[in-house]
């Protein structure tokens, strides 16, 4: 049934693997993401500041670095429907948000403690930052913004109502630490990556796993469903990036890296994916080479 859509996937990148990288930070970055309209890559790095790029057909060009932050950035997320607004976490226990139209900060959240993860609604209304009394690793809306997913350090995901957060479910996803959560574009699946180097499908309706995808062998950081929802790029200390047909978890491709997977995300309409790695200064191996890469240009 999918296998020629899996044989027009793989050919598609054996075409279309090739990756720029782009340095626009002194160390390491830990958070990328495009706006909704796949005109700006944002990153966020330890270095405390955000940059901006513009996508110009097949490559990027730095546009702006927005600093502010007292604090390592840790996550960002871009407004899911308004493409200049960008939220960003940090350890200085705040909250900012920039408009890329005025090129400045303009709103900043006092919290009650360091911020790890981020995430905006759907609809736009609300900003979550994750601060729990128990171990949470990352948080979720679901694409309708009516449900609210937390995955956690005993391998499950609790579901709350909202926006009253009343707890509806718990799902028993991993017998490892659930690390990340995300929804597929279509609303169809969600998918989950452990600390048991699995990355588990599930079905949003019927709250059942669907697919488990097996080819990590390490604790799986992140993950990120194209826009199409078609595809699934899984990372973590492996050095490789896989990219996975979701509906049956056959491999359509992999990126070699050099070092660990931070954070990977699909651009909201074509097929190229950015990601940023551990990787060091090529003259000096003790410095960070504060770079983000993206893969999935024409090959030469």
């Amino acid at each position: 049934m999918y296998t020629e859509k899996i044989e027009e996937f793989q050919n598609y990148f054996k075409s279309h693997n090739k990756f720029k990288e782009y340095s626009g930070h002194s160390s390491k970055v830990h958070s990328v993401g495009w706006s909704c309209d796949g005109k700006r890559l944002a990153s966020g790095s330890f270095d405390k500041s955000v940059c901006i790029y513009t996508l110009d057909r097949d490559r990027l060009n730095k546009e702006i670095t927005f600093k502010g932050h007292g604090g390592s950035v840790d996550q960002l997320c871009w407004h899911q429907t308004h493409p200049d607004l960008l939220s960003t976490a940090s350890g200085d226990k705040s909250v900012r948000i920039w408009d890329s139209r005025v090129q400045k900060c303009v709103a900043t959240i006092a919290t009650k403690g360091e911020n790890i993860n981020i995430t905006w609604a759907p609809n736009g209304d609300t900003i979550a930052v994750e601060q729990y009394n128990f171990e949470v690793n990352e948080i979720s809306w679901n694409n309708t913004s009516d449900l609210f997913f937390l995955t956690n350090g005993q391998g499950c995901i609790h579901i709350l109502s909202y926006p009253d957060l009343e707890l509806q479910h718990i799902l028993n996803a991993h017998p490892g630490t659930c690390i990340c959560i995300e929804f597929d574009p279509t609303g169809k699946y969600f998918a989950t990556g452990s600390a048991d180097a699995l990355v588990s499908l599930w079905d949003v309706d019927e709250l059942a796993c669907k697919k488990v995808f097996t080819r990590m062998d390490w604790p799986v950081r992140t993950i990120s469903f194209s826009h199409d929802g078609q595809l699934l790029a899984s990372a973590s200390e492996d050095l490789i990036i896989d990219i996975g047909f979701t509906e049956t978890g056959d491999k359509i491709a992999d990126i070699s890296v050099d070092a660990a997977t931070f954070t990977v995300a699909w651009h909201p309409s074509q097929y190229l994916l950015a990601y940023a790695c551990d990787d060091k200064d090529t003259y000096d191996r003790k410095r960070d080479a504060g770079s983000l890469k993206v893969w999935g240009f024409p090959s030469d």
